[in-house]
């Protein structure tokens, strides 16, 4: 099938996998809602369903809300780079669920720079967001490692060194560096020069990671699609046995995708940290890593696309806790909505006779020109 063709059904699933997530919403908006009679709840309903798809633009009175708008753009940012790590190592075959905990350790330690490393200007979070980029890549490395040369299952492996990080993480806060001067288990406060510069002064906290985040989104197209190496990651991603045969090191390009994806998600991890807060206090995982496989799968792993999918993640995010403010809808709706996105995503056969009418499609475009030409 062509190249349109395939993003013809792309775009074609996607949509139909959010929509269908939207019917399920409005469902559930409705059990949830109060009414004495199905009209009463109906309304009440479509009324809560409104609020999610609009307010995170549009105030009550109907003018731009530019805050509640720049706040999408600033939720975007942690979920790119997550969206971008999962991308690259799911196109390899690899299904390393480790950003989740990527994006947590690379916050951590992109924060002990900020706190303790003394480097003037702005070379100071440039250091500290390079130097937690590569603790998770070289985090990274023993999971694909441990699959590369001994099979060992990188889902499972790195499943669990989620809950490794976030533990180690925790001790060393309770224990060494945690300010006791505070009334929450944190760090010392960031350096002066340590912050992220914002891109709008409005209280949405939308810094200049975004920009960034929309400039590595490029570049890891560039790199999958225009190197290479990217190419020997999608081709080993296809067919494993075809890149052992060809003379590709398989091994190196299993370790390679892996590591990189642990430099996106820590980088990540230091732009939300920097860019929102003055000192580091997380003490669960933040979810991020688990929103990027829900950005991946709806950018079916193409990094052009995970702005865009970010973007919807995080308008219903914003427009979810927008709506358990106006209604009595509780604002978890969004991790059930990301649910049956990720269920029609995953099943092989949805849209299935569309994808072979294109198939088909395609393939009588095909013979026709082959005609012309002869």
């Amino acid at each position: 099938m062509s190249k349109k063709y395939r993003l013809r059904f792309a775009i074609a699933r996607a949509v139909a996998a959010m929509s269908i997530a939207l019917v399920v919403a409005l469902v559930l908006i409705y059990m949830s809602t109060p009414g004495a009679s199905f009209a009463i709840r109906m309304k009440a309903s479509f009324e809560a369903l409104g609020v999610m798809l609009t307010r995170p633009v549009v105030k009550s009175n109907g003018a731009f809300s530019s805050r509640n708008f720049c706040a999408v753009l600033s939720g975007m940012i942690p979920i790119i780079f997550t969206g971008l790590a999962t991308c690259v190592m799911f196109s390899a075959n690899q299904f390393n669920l480790g950003a989740e905990g990527g994006i947590m350790l690379g916050a951590f330690v992109t924060s002990l720079v900020a706190v303790y490393w003394h480097i003037p200007g702005a070379l100071l979070p440039i250091v500290a967001l390079l130097i937690g980029g590569c603790s998770v890549a070289l985090l990274m490395y023993f999971p694909a490692v441990l699959k590369a040369k001994l099979g060992v299952s990188e889902m499972v492996h790195s499943l669990m060194l989620n809950y490794v990080i976030m533990y180690v993480i925790n001790y060393l806060m309770n224990t060494y560096l945690a300010d006791t001067s505070k009334g929450q288990v944190q760090t010392e406060m960031y350096q002066s020069n340590a912050r992220i510069p914002m891109l709008v002064e409005n209280g949405s906290d939308l810094s200049v990671g975004f920009i960034v985040a929309i400039l590595f989104a490029i570049l890891t197209w560039y790199f999958m699609y225009r190197t290479k190496w990217g190419y020997a990651i999608r081709m080993t991603g296809m067919n494993q046995q075809f890149v052992m045969y060809s003379g590709m090191n398989v091994a190196l390009v299993i370790i390679l995708s892996q590591v990189i994806g642990g430099f996106l998600a820590g980088i990540g991890g230091g732009f939300e940290t920097l860019g929102r807060y003055n000192a580091y206090s997380w003490v669960a995982l933040p979810g991020y890593g688990w929103t990027g496989i829900t950005v991946a799968i709806l950018a079916n792993n193409n990094p052009l696309f995970v702005p865009l999918a970010a973007f919807f993640i995080s308008y219903l995010t914003k427009g979810c806790t927008l709506m358990s403010t106006y209604s009595s809808c509780p604002p978890q709706l969004i991790a059930i909505i990301q649910a049956v996105i990720f269920v029609f995503f995953a099943a092989e056969h949805f849209l299935s006779k569309y994808h072979q009418n294109l198939v088909v499609k395609c393939a009588k475009e095909e013979k026709a020109s082959m005609k012309e030409v002869a």
